[in-house]
């Protein structure tokens, strides 16, 4: 089973978003690389703010997704509302879990934040296995969506 290589990945999409100031362009390169990084990663995407309280799909990798998610709901909607990463390890444990794909088991949802400090988007990474994900996958990811999207 292939595990992502925090450093290398992060040196690579820093190479890769280097000079790039389109946010959409961004979120499909990171949203890429993360994507065929790592098995446990079933479904890779970005869930973007688009109006008040609201949440609307894409870029992403994977099966499809839901279409938009309001910040009152799901995991999504959570990391959005509170501004905090949400680490599930069973997603049925999750009092008001959205199902967008039936085989999701474990997810991690950080909030993308802007240089104001605000957030502009979640990135979603759903897994078929249960407890798939580690503080330590939340601190790397943290760390490269600042050094991507906070500039």
């Amino acid at each position: 089973m292939a595990r992502v290589n925090y450093e290398e990945l992060s040196k690579t999409i820093a190479s890769l978003c280097a000079g790039e100031d389109d946010t959409i362009a961004l979120m499909a390169c990171v949203v890429c690389e993360l994507h065929h990084s790592d098995d446990r990663f079933g479904w890779t995407g970005f869930y973007r703010v688009t109006g008040p309280e609201m949440l609307k799909i894409g870029p992403y990798q994977g099966g499809h997704g839901c279409l938009q998610i309001p910040f009152s709901r799901g995991v999504c909607g959570a990391a959005a509302r509170l501004k905090t990463t949400q680490l599930v390890p069973d997603v049925e444990a999750f009092e008001g879990h959205i199902v967008c794909a039936s085989s999701t088991r474990s997810e991690l949802v950080l909030p993308v934040f802007n240089g104001a400090g605000d957030v502009m988007a979640v990135l979603d990474i759903d897994s078929d296995q249960p407890d798939a994900f580690t503080q330590e996958d939340a601190q790397a990811l943290e760390a490269i969506l600042a050094s991507v999207f906070s500039r």
